[in-house]
């Protein structure tokens, strides 16, 4: 079994809870592995800002209300701007890539189950997928990396989790605003709409932050 996949998806679905110490020898029995590859797993995951130091190995990452807020500023400044850069300078090949994303974001929609851990991976998915292709168009070498050092993939999971699913379509909705105004290269519409669609994941977790920073 891949050690980085288990060690991230435990993480991301709350088997391994906040604040918990990651052993390297634990994970070895359990997957049967050397502790070569958990230990490339584990620094891989570090570099994401999944696990932090511990005075003794390392932690599944814990969030207050404070790192929450800054995430998403930061969320909001980088990829309002990405929004914008696409809107200047996407290709025909880029749109396909956007629009193809939300497609396979409708037709989840249409068999979406509330807290289906299924679902809730698909959604993530087609929704990261839909965001990073907006980055690449943007054109910016630099900008997925500062990006995927603040889209905190546990956070964006949990937070579907407790979505329903009138906040699911709307969710869609605005990808579609965001794509018409990159389609239509309005920079500053699609700025503005990624700014608000960020905003609002953020309000959600905020709102729910009890249940998204507990496992369930």
């Amino acid at each position: 079994m891949d050690a980085y996949k288990f060690i991230k998806d435990s993480i991301i679905q709350g088997k391994f809870e906040p604040g918990a110490r990651l052993a390297e020898e634990t994970l070895a029995k359990t997957l049967s592995l050397s502790r070569t590859p958990i230990r490339e797993a584990i620094k891989q995951l570090e570099a994401e800002g999944l696990v932090i130091p511990l005075k003794r190995g390392v932690g599944v990452r814990n969030f207050t209300r404070e790192d929450i807020r800054q995430i998403y500023d930061l969320r909001t400044i980088l990829e309002s701007y990405a929004a914008g850069q696409a809107a200047i300078h996407r290709t025909s090949d880029d749109l396909k890539r956007m629009q193809d994303a939300n497609n396979r974001y409708e037709k989840v929609i249409q068999t979406y189950v509330e807290s289906d851990i299924d679902c809730i991976r698909e959604i993530t998915e087609v929704n990261q997928e839909f965001h990073e292709a907006i980055v690449a168009a943007a054109r910016n070498d630099h900008l997925y990396f500062h990006i995927s050092k603040v889209v905190v993939v546990p956070l964006v999971f949990r937070s579907f989790y407790w979505y329903n699913q009138f906040q699911i379509v709307q969710s869609f909705e605005v990808h579609k605003t965001i794509l018409e105004a990159i389609t239509n290269r309005e920079p500053e519409r699609a700025r503005i709409a990624m700014h608000e669609h960020i905003y609002q994941g953020r309000d959600h977790v905020l709102n729910n932050f009890e249940q998204i920073t507990t496992p369930s």
